[in-house]
């Protein structure tokens, strides 16, 4: 076990502990000397924890201690690896370079054993048709996201499978990635139903900047229960 997942366990021990623990119970529980014991809770507290007690009296975690990046575990950090190379690799240009710049961040951060792992992982993405994908009208998929995020109504030109084009005011509340296509889930104010576009079959859109109304959380979940996925 690295030294880096052993503090992560000793801070998930600590943790279900709501009273004061004694060293050697701590020490028992991870399996190490009591000496290693004193020297991560060191090491953990030079990082931010808020461990209080000492010594032959015990120790207790304070809540509201979030784990800095240096904390995930090994396969933490393959996933967190895999999943910023897929967006990496598939996204539109200004979330490729978004996910590069996060996992570069994170990756600055990690203790060696740790870096050395990230920058070394084994998990890769395959080939796929993604090239064409994301010089495919970025500037779209920045509007969208933003639009998404703010709640705020859409008019776009669409033109459907049969070649019939509309105009349509949508309320967009999710952005699909497959992988090949990405798909605006919205409601449509023209169908009064939730509708998917295709975005390389929107020719053009503008955010209103005006918010629609019931927020999101209410719309994915009326969604849902369409799609059969929520009762």
């Amino acid at each position: 076990m690295s030294r880096s997942q052993r503090l992560l366990d000793l801070l998930q021990v600590l943790r279900q502990h709501r009273l004061p623990v004694s060293g050697s119970t701590l020490a028992e529980e991870m399996n190490i000397s009591l000496r290693t014991l004193y020297r991560d809770i060191a090491t953990l507290r030079s990082h931010g924890a808020n461990i209080e007690g000492e010594a032959g009296i015990g120790y207790i975690l304070a809540p509201g201690f979030m784990l800095p990046p240096l904390m995930f575990s090994e396969d933490e950090i393959s996933a967190l690896v895999l999943g910023s190379r897929w967006v990496s690799d598939r996204a539109d240009m200004p979330l490729a370079k978004a996910a590069r710049n996060a996992l570069a961040k994170v990756t600055a951060v990690l203790p060696d054993d740790l870096k050395e792992r990230a920058e070394t992982n084994d998990l890769v993405i395959g080939p796929s048709f993604a090239d064409a994908m994301r010089v495919e009208n970025s500037e779209h998929m920045e509007v969208i996201r933003k639009a998404i995020r703010n709640e705020h109504i859409m008019q776009i030109n669409y033109t459907d499978a049969y070649d019939n084009v509309s105009s349509r005011v949508i309320w967009p509340i999710m952005l699909t990635y497959f992988e090949h296509s990405r798909v605006i889930v919205a409601w449509c104010e023209a169908r009064k139903a939730y509708r998917h576009f295709r975005t390389d079959r929107v020719s053009s859109l503008e955010d209103t900047g005006k918010r629609y109304y019931p927020r999101k959380p209410v719309l994915v979940k009326q969604w849902r229960v369409q799609e059969g996925l929520e009762e």
